[in-house]
């Protein structure tokens, strides 16, 4: 077994949408998933090809209410190309007889190869070879290369290669009552051997131009001169006809280059596009610029495991990260997605998951974590808005960012187990701002660039201290921090509250403790100039005097999460099999997990994963508790029993606690996370865009001592 390649046999509409995301190929500028280029969304197949940081915003009605979305936009598909046999259907998904279905992702290289033999309806045999690749060296071009051979037939062989710009954003079910027509077409053209298109989005506006140049070689030139085009608004196609003998070599070459009006040193996007094209060399000199390209990330990059499958999944996770997080991002105004560039989950939306990522990128791409750090910054003053319209100081980040740093979680959720929606509470999740300042100070001890600290890297640190500082609240000797969600994100609220938040969650006390301590050791580094004494004074106390609760000898998850209910964990099992989206079973009960002992994935736990146990006890006897190892352990094993990992990042959390505080127990929850997303284990979700965080974060697993 090649751990390089990751290779699917066979044509199964069941796994459609699962390969399609795994074989996504990427340049950290767009990216385009690994549908047929003959395909077109059929509920089976998704092609789409998304650009980093292009959002786009609509209105729907839902629910009886009025809300707006903003999405990464599924923009022009560049792949279609397809053929025909003399004045038959063109070749399509159910048209033919699939003999051979092979498709291999060569990871190593950043090429996608398609073997396929299929049988017409009138017992013509015809073999194709397509090799495509979405270039790591020049990040506005891809190429497609298609070797037709006519295994038992001679005749009339036409081939069809376009842009497409109907396609709208429709690859996740439960938004398909939504608004998604993002685009708005405007011209195409098709001239001196070029074709293009150009779009632009609905409401922002953002210019998005395509321009392809499609060569044959092989076979006799047709009676009618062999070429056609035909140009619409929103598609633009050429055809090219010859004449072809049975076991002929056809090959048919199709370029492609992508700008946007968002794109730097461009007179406009549309002739950026035709210009990039035309100077653009064939698809083997494209070929051997991007494989170098890729070989100098992977001298970069590359984690070794003992075993060839482990090795195998290793390889396909960092190389979906190098994908969307490639350095070409230093480039780019542009967050880290949660679902990557490889689908339309979350809405292409920014949470978290760069505090996966950037133990593994630091080090490796820190161009990379700047500048995605950059994207936190530039996006300040929209978080100090909503700090004060909300009645803070600082800056408040949104728990979900798009184009302009709003806040875009939505205030409903569809539950598609009861079909209903519900309020959505999670933008109280406001250790978002806590996950920016440990990128910070992350990137600072990859790089020792105090020269970042004294600029706009200790800007976000202090900013994002500030307003935690005005969130917390002294109550007696210690400070409080209430109506918030915690990582759990199952706990929204108290069974008998009205208002939505706990109080005193764990993880986000204990890491604005630690995020004041931070603060004080970059003052002591760089000075004070931008922070007064009175807020030294604030922090000071703040990381000596937060609030932590502790019920049972272990960290209480939030303060009250003594007095919910146990829940009977086997009973549930023994109903529903795979529970780990207990929300959603418990609601469509009638039901909520504010009663209960219960999370989605890690919370209290992320602190260990975040800190360390060495750092954790750190923290808590910093804050003036008692810590020690049977504390921690018990702490350990008291979660685990009641966290049914319904996210990817669960097991990756837990996996690599484990490893530290009881090695024995971590092997089924790494097993788990190195199957998370190459086997679909959450059923479906893989489909729609891969779990990024989680990828990155198996990935520092294996660099763990």
């Amino acid at each position: 077994m090649n751990p390089w390649l990751l290779i699917y046999n066979d044509d199964d509409p069941a796994s459609e949408g699962l390969r399609e995301a795994l074989t996504t190929l990427g340049n950290g500028y767009f990216a385009t998933r690994g549908a047929a280029p003959e395909a077109h969304a059929d509920g089976v197949r998704y092609p789409g090809t998304y650009v980093a940081g292009c959002y786009d915003r609509l209105v729907s009605r839902v629910a009886g209410r009025t809300v707006d979305n903003e999405d990464l936009v599924n923009v022009p598909n560049w792949l279609p190309l397809t053929f025909r046999v003399d004045d038959d259907d063109w070749f399509a998904p159910g048209t033919v007889e699939i003999l051979t279905a092979r498709h291999v992702l060569d990871m190593r290289a950043g090429v996608l190869t398609r073997l396929l033999r299929v049988r017409d309806s009138r017992g013509r045999i015809t073999w194709l070879e397509q090799r495509r690749l979405v270039s790591m060296d020049e990040p506005h071009l891809a190429a497609l290369r298609t070797t037709i051979v006519p295994e038992n037939w001679s005749g009339t062989l036409r081939v069809r290669s376009a842009l497409d710009g109907r396609v709208v954003n429709s690859g996740v079910t439960r938004y398909q009552g939504l608004a998604g027509r993002h685009l708005v077409p405007i011209r195409s053209h098709a001239a001196h051997g070029v074709i293009g298109l150009l779009t632009r989005t609905a409401t922002s506006r953002v210019e998005i131009a395509l321009a392809s140049r499609t060569t044959l070689t092989g076979g006799r030139d047709h009676a009618d001169g062999g070429v056609s085009h035909d140009t619409r608004k929103e598609w633009v196609s050429d055809e090219r006809t010859v004449e072809v003998a049975e076991g002929q070599e056809i090959v048919v070459e199709k370029v492609v280059a992508l700008h946007t009006s968002r794109d730097r040193a461009i007179a406009g996007s549309e002739s950026a596009a035709r210009t990039a094209v035309a100077r653009a060399g064939s698809f083997e000199a494209l070929l051997g610029r991007h494989t170098r390209a890729w070989d100098r990330l992977w001298q970069r990059a590359h984690v070794t495991a003992e075993d060839a499958d482990v090795q195998q999944v290793l390889n396909l996770y960092i190389f979906h990260l190098l994908q969307t997080a490639s350095p070409h991002l230093a480039e780019l105004d542009a967050g880290l997605p949660a679902r990557g560039l490889h689908g339309e989950a979350y809405r292409g939306h920014v949470f978290w998951d760069e505090v996966f990522a950037f133990p593994f990128l630091a080090p490796r791409f820190p161009e990379v974590t700047e500048a995605l750090l950059r994207y936190r910054w530039r996006r300040l003053p929209e978080a100090r808005w909503a700090a004060r319209e909300a009645g803070y100081t600082g800056a408040m980040f949104p728990w979900q960012s798009g184009s302009d740093g709003r806040e875009e979680t939505p205030r409903l959720h569809l539950n598609p187990r009861s079909g209903r929606w519900l309020p959505d509470h999670s933008h109280l999740q406001r250790h978002i701002g806590l996950a920016v300042a440990y990128n910070v100070w992350r990137h600072y001890l990859a790089t020792g660039d105090t020269a970042f600290l004294a600029g706009f890297g200790g800007e976000l640190l202090v900013e994002i201290a500030r307003f935690f500082a005005c969130l917390a609240v002294r109550e007696g000797d210690r400070y409080a921090i209430r109506g918030v969600m915690g990582p759990d994100e199952y706990h929204d609220g108290y069974p008998d509250r009205a208002e939505p938040g706990v109080d005193n969650n764990a993880y986000t006390n204990v890491m604005t403790a630690w995020l004041m301590r931070r603060v004080l050791d970059m003052i002591a580094l760089v000075g004070a100039g931008r922070v007064s004494r009175e807020e030294v004074d604030r922090f000071t106390a703040m990381a000596a005097r937060m609030r932590v609760d502790f019920h049972d000898g272990v960290i209480s998850q939030f303060e009250g999460y003594d007095a919910l209910k146990e829940l009977d964990w086997a009973s549930y099992r023994r109903k529903y099999g795979d529970i780990r989206r207990l929300d959603r079973i418990l609601e469509a009960e009638g039901d909520t997990p504010n009663r209960y002992k219960i999370s989605k994935q890690a919370d209290v736990l992320m602190l260990f994963h975040l800190l360390g146990s060495d750092g954790l006890g750190e923290a808590l006897t910093g804050l003036g508790h008692t810590w020690d190892s049977a504390m921690a352990a018990r702490t350990v094993d008291y979660y685990l029993a009641r966290t049914c990992h319904g996210s990817t990042l669960s097991a990756v959390v837990h996996a690599g606690v484990l490893a530290h505080v009881r090695p024995g127990a971590s092997q089924p929850f790494l097993v788990e996370a190195l199957n998370n997303d190459v086997r679909d284990l959450q059923g479906g979700t893989t489909a729609e865009g891969v779990h990024l965080g989680a990828m990155a974060g198996v990935a520092v697993l294996f660099e763990r001592p």
